[in-house]
């Protein structure tokens, strides 16, 4: 069966959160348990995790419940408990630098700004972290905190959906293939367009600042 891998959705707990762009995370999580054999949560680690099968891939699913900026003490925890290598973990997020829809998957690299993703590098001690993130929208000119913090508008809901599908294949072959084969077949999905731009610069998803926050205290 291979070892263990472990996939955590980031996001912030609460039905106040549930469904805005912070939260797709989440959503990625929710729908591989859905799809697992009906894999259950339960609180554990600073969080909900389930434990469920893949193609035969014995995989966990984590939504830490500590909100987005502690993210890392909820991996930290389960990586720890089960032994797991940083190769091992893969990181769903949101991304504000990528167009509405599309898929990238990284071996590592910064934290682009991505708070959550940042307290998980701290936490393991590498920034040898797989992430998949995903395209939330063009924010225009809505502050970023409030933009990540919203709901995705009904004329966006229908390429979101395609993405969370997209996402959990992604998330199958990464388990079953690899990340590199991954990489190759689903970092090339979503709109053809190019990464929003707030500035004539391009922008690095994986070193541009990315205000993804928490919300007030």
């Amino acid at each position: 069966m291979g070892r263990v891998k472990l996939v955590v959705g980031l996001g912030n707990p609460g039905s106040k959160y549930e469904g805005t762009r912070h939260n797709v995370g989440f959503d990625v999580v929710d729908r591989l348990a859905q799809g697992g054999m009906g894999a259950r949560f339960v609180r554990k680690f600073d969080g909900q995790i389930a434990d469920t099968l893949i193609d035969h891939h014995r995989v966990l699913l984590l939504k830490p419940e500590t909100f987005m900026n502690l993210s890392g003490r909820s991996v930290g925890q389960v990586a720890r408990f089960y032994q797991l290598e940083p190769s091992d973990v893969l990181v769903v997020c949101d991304d504000l630098s990528l167009p509405l829809g599309r898929l990238r998957l990284r071996p590592g690299g910064g934290d682009g700004g991505q708070k959550g993703l940042r307290d998980i590098i701290a936490h393991l001690g590498t920034s040898d972290v797989p992430r998949l993130r995903l395209g939330i929208g063009d924010r225009g000119s809505i502050d970023a905190a409030d933009f990540v913090l919203s709901r995705f508008r009904p004329s966006e809901r229908a390429a979101i959906e395609d993405a969370l599908i997209l996402a959990t294949q992604a998330v199958a072959v990464w388990v079953t293939r690899g990340l590199e084969a991954a990489m190759n077949q689903f970092n090339a999905t979503g709109p053809a367009s190019q990464p929003n731009r707030s500035s004539s610069s391009p922008r690095d998803p994986d070193h541009d600042p990315h205000p993804a926050c928490d919300p007030p205290p």
